[in-house]
């Protein structure tokens, strides 16, 4: 099951990297600058640690308490995109207790830990951090970018 799930991560990310490589058609030769500005290594890609959110021994029950702590989840991610840190987050369906990711462009695990450590939803146990060091294209620095052109509405 834990082959399937790593299988479905890699498929998003895939799709994500496909997008960003759209946005980046227009411009099919090498681009220095970009490249460094993204952390980019003669391949075009980098290190990234990948975070699975799971569900946490902690259930915080439907009403106040509940909406403050993911209204700070949303601005702690929002905090740490602007940063430059959280380059990709988003739910997961549930099954198993999977709840969803964050991919951190932070090259070790200890640094990773140290940023999920300020987010309320894993401060209060309502999910737990699963790390795992990622290799991928650089391109993904630009979603947080890109996301901003396409989205409407603001958490």
């Amino acid at each position: 099951m834990m082959r399937i799930r790593f299988g479905l991560v890699a498929a998003l990310l895939l799709t994500v990297m496909q997008v960003c490589a759209q946005q980046q058609a227009s411009s099919a030769t090498y681009d220095a600058a970009m490249a460094a500005r993204l952390g980019a290594d003669d391949y075009g890609m980098r290190s990234y640690v990948l975070v699975v959110l799971k569900t946490g021994p902690n259930k915080i029950p439907p009403g106040a308490e509940r909406d403050e702590m993911f209204q700070g989840h949303f601005a702690n991610m929002k905090r740490l995109s602007e940063a430059g840190k959280l380059v990709l987050a988003g739910p997961f369906d549930g099954v198993d207790g999977w709840r969803g990711l964050f991919v951190f462009a932070v090259k070790e695990i200890d640094e990773a830990k140290q940023l999920a450590a300020t987010d309320p939803v894993l401060v209060k146990g309502e999910m737990i951090a699963e790390y795992h060091k990622y290799f991928g294209s650089a391109a993904i620095m630009i979603i947080p970018e890109v996301h901003e052109k396409l989205a409407k509405k603001r958490f």
